[in-house]
């Protein structure tokens, strides 16, 4: 299996719905050619640099994944059919992945996430300190 990173851009008038069909369709090619999601994350509406297919808005979701080179053909050619894909480009990240690289890369993420979780709380935490502190410094 190879590694592959995916990133595809829809419409920004899709619901919630039609978003997590076309993420679901997705998922589930990679899943029926034996492949193994590592990363999933939808980014949200972002302003895009230029017009494409009179869009100024577009609906951003990222797909980490290992994966067969018949895989990513299927999900190119379902996006070239769906006309809620604006755009997507998929890039190889690695000729090859085992099983312990995929488990690697999946705790990488987690704990990358956790980590991002606990210093917003530690932010957050502080930012009452500080608050406090003024106050008791004005009485």
């Amino acid at each position: 299996m190879r590694r592959y990173e995916t990133i595809f851009i829809l419409r920004p008038n899709a619901g919630e719905e039609e978003i997590n069909r076309v993420i679901e369709s997705t998922s589930k090619i990679i899943l029926d050619e034996k492949g193994t999601i590592i990363e999933l994350a939808k980014w949200g509406m972002k302003k895009l640099a230029y017009l494409i297919k009179k869009e100024s808005l577009g609906y951003y979701v990222y797909c980490d994944y290992a994966g067969t080179p018949a895989a990513v053909s299927e999900i190119e050619r379902k996006f070239r059919i769906d006309d809620l894909v604006l755009k997507y480009l998929t890039i190889k990240t690695a000729n090859s992945i085992t099983e312990e690289g995929i488990e690697e890369a999946m705790a990488a993420i987690a704990a990358k996430a956790t980590a991002l979780q606990e210093s917003e709380e530690t932010d957050d935490g502080e930012s009452d300190d500080v608050e406090n502190n003024d106050d008791e410094d004005a009485e």
